[in-house]
């Protein structure tokens, strides 16, 4: 059997049993460093951001500020910032990375595949023809092409138009 190596996935399974002390969508935004935080974008009500494990390069969420995990509790003005920036997370990705096409959505709840049902979110992941390939069907392991960091530096300067 063949070995395949990904040491980044321990930071995701240390992450994933410390996100049971907080919550990452209350924790950034708060940090005073939306660069370390990776956060793109913020409006009043929501804030867009990359994600840290992305399925694929480019890969967003965007959340309001608000920790609630209930769809039917989002404000007026919270739905319309979510969806500007879902809009302008849209642009982004169309003009700097020319995906051809996208997937947006969210998981309601934990049995919908939700690994933070306590706090909504939507993802927002650019396709392109042939970004799967065997790797994450036979070794679980993804490869991504782009650091984060270099993406984020692509990305934000697109919301700031």
């Amino acid at each position: 059997m063949e070995r395949i190596w990904s040491p980044w996935r321990m930071e995701y399974i240390r992450a994933a049993r410390d996100e049971e002390e907080g919550c990452i969508f209350c924790d950034l935004p708060t940090r005073g460093d939306d660069t370390a935080a990776r956060i793109l974008a913020r409006r009043p009500h929501a804030f867009a951001m990359l994600n840290t494990y992305p399925y694929n390069p480019g890969h967003l969420m965007v959340a309001p500020f608000r920790h609630t995990g209930e769809l039917e509790e989002l404000s007026d003005d919270e739905l319309l910032d979510i969806d500007r920036l879902l809009q302008a997370s849209v642009r982004a990705l169309r003009e700097e990375m020319e995906p051809q096409g996208f997937n947006v959505g969210m998981n309601l709840g934990r049995v919908a595949g939700a690994g933070i049902p306590d706090h909504l979110h939507w993802h927002v992941v650019p396709r392109w023809g042939g970004d799967t390939n065997f790797m994450p069907v036979v070794g679980e392991t993804r490869v991504l092409p782009e650091l984060l960091e270099e993406t984020y530096a692509r990305l934000a300067p697109r919301f700031a138009r």
